[in-house]
């Protein structure tokens, strides 16, 4: 079965359809990961979004639920260059087909993914839309064109109540503004008791749940569209330990005085080297966002660069110089990989119990 992507920018490319039947509009993004494609396709930071693999084979290993980011991938299509329909794998339950089907999301091969790359790295964003061959392509990319996307995918992915994994450890307060279960795993093999909550969750209700600690999640979209977030974090700097990921990064940094802006076409993909200024340590880590933290803007703030991209030098990591709280850009809790970060839980763990014994002595 033909079908096509059709970009605003005019450029059309046609292959073979699998997955749903189905037209879906859609920011066209790439991810430069070798592996991983299911816990991509169910990362809820891709909500609204049609997500490009430059690997060429995805599906040779199937899919396994265990694997996933979520409940429910929130992803609006899904390109490769070459797609696999019989896989194997030992741990395989269904196909990548399969799925899609079920999720009613369409999916589209056997197209030049390092061309469609190469044309979003040299324009930027760029709305697409997969659908059939026999459509009219200008019609849609008029469409395209005048085409406004939704701005409210946090209040899409975000649990809509909230639910406790419990434990022995400290008491975490985990705000889901479209967590990657990744975050709640590393969580709880620290011991930790968490309590993930709806991202409008107020301050007062927050801290009427007395937690050690405040984890603020990553998420899809501009951060600053959820200015209740920023306020609930204006409230609560200072009164618990924070450690925010991705959007939770950027909420961080806004509500600390910062701004954040666009990036041209966003980091997404397992491969990106991350400099610790402090050490020289460079991370090679896991990343998915298409905003970033304004580095002139940290200059009027209490915010203190700790990380930069060693690509683009974008800001990776801060750290408020008065309270106990941090962030990073990329993702500590990666899977499949890599790992090189996943110590920052251990350091969010070490400044919970370091808070808990100043307040004692105090």
């Amino acid at each position: 079965m033909k079908r096509q992507l059709i970009l605003e920018d005019g450029n059309v490319f046609v292959g073979e359809g699998f997955g749903a039947d189905k037209v879906m509009s859609g920011e066209v993004v790439f991810n430069t990961g070798m592996t991983g494609y299911q816990e991509i396709l169910s990362d809820p930071s891709y909500c609204g979004q049609i997500v490009t693999m430059t690997y060429p084979l995805i599906g040779n290993y199937g899919i396994n639920r265990d694997d996933f980011e979520s409940v429910t991938p929130a992803i609006n299509g899904f390109i490769v260059k070459e797609y696999e329909p019989e896989p194997s794998h030992w741990r395989e339950e269904e196909s990548l087909d399969t799925l899609l089907r079920a999720k009613d999301i369409p999916g589209l091969a056997g197209i030049d993914t390092r061309k469609l790359t190469r044309l979003i790295r040299e324009h930027g964003t760029l709305r697409g839309r997969i659908c059939s061959v026999e459509v009219n392509a200008q019609e849609v990319i008029e469409e395209l064109k005048q085409m406004t996307f939704v701005r409210d995918q946090v209040h899409r992915v975000s649990t809509k109540s909230p639910y406790h994994a419990p434990g022995r450890g400290n008491k975490v307060v985990l705000v889901d503004f479209g967590m990657k279960h990744g975050i709640l795993r590393e969580l709880i093999a620290r011991q930790c008791d968490v309590v993930v909550v709806p991202y409008n969750t107020s301050a007062e209700e927050i801290l009427r749940l007395r937690p050690d600690g405040i984890m603020l999640s990553n998420g899809p979209g501009d951060p600053v569209d959820v200015p209740g977030a920023i306020d609930m974090i204006k409230e609560i700097i200072g009164k618990v330990p924070i450690f925010g990921i991705c959007l939770g990064h950027q909420l961080l940094a806004l509500a600390c005085g910062a701004t954040t802006s666009k990036l041209r076409f966003g980091h997404r993909g397992s491969n990106t080297p991350v400099r610790e200024l402090a050490t020289g340590k460079i991370d090679i880590t896991a990343q998915n966002h298409g905003y970033t933290v304004d580095l002139e803007s940290l200059e009027e703030t209490d915010l203190e660069l700790t990380h930069v991209a060693v690509n683009d030098g974008t800001v990776e990591g801060l750290r408020h110089r008065t309270h106990a709280a941090f962030c990073v850009q990329y993702h500590p809790e990666a899977s499949p990989g890599p790992h090189d970060a996943n110590n920052l839980f251990n350091q969010f763990v070490t400044m919970m119990e370091t808070e808990k014994k100043s307040t004692v002595l105090v």
